[in-house]
């Protein structure tokens, strides 16, 4: 088997987090600023083996779209003719956020570390990828 990688994009940066390769468990593994994004991935992909990517589907409580999909939608077209081999699935990503920030105000660290936005992103793109992975085994 190979990694699945999952990805919490967003304008500025994107949260990355990755499975073991027996894609039982998902850890978060970086975060990278958006402009850098297809260089950390090719570099990443030369290192690892992976299979497939998800990226986060960002809806409201009704289940309309935010603004920021038309940039993913862009992302994910460019994804795919750089790295035609890797699947690309969508899984909604509805309170990841408020769920890092939680998990984060409660591991104990300090009130700096708990705002710092890239963390946040990273412990998103974790939980996102940890239900994607829970959904596949149902």
């Amino acid at each position: 088997m190979a990694q699945i990688l999952a990805v919490d994009y967003g304008k500025a940066r994107c949260g990355l987090a990755v499975t073991d390769d027996f894609q039982i468990i998902a850890s978060g593994l970086q975060t990278v600023e958006t402009k850098n994004i297809f260089d950390f991935l090719s570099k990443y992909f030369t290192e690892n083996e992976v299979e497939s990517m998800v990226v986060g589907l960002p809806t409201d409580l009704k289940g309309n779209l935010n603004e920021i999909e038309i940039h993913i939608l862009k992302f994910i077209e460019k994804f795919r003719l750089q790295f035609p081999e890797i699947s690309v699935h969508r899984f909604d990503e509805r309170f990841t956020s408020k769920m890092a920030s939680f998990a984060i105000s409660q591991s104990g660290k300090s009130k700096k570390k708990r705002e710092e936005k890239g963390l946040i992103d990273k412990i998103s793109a974790t939980i996102i990828l940890q239900n994607f992975l829970e959904q596949k085994q149902k």
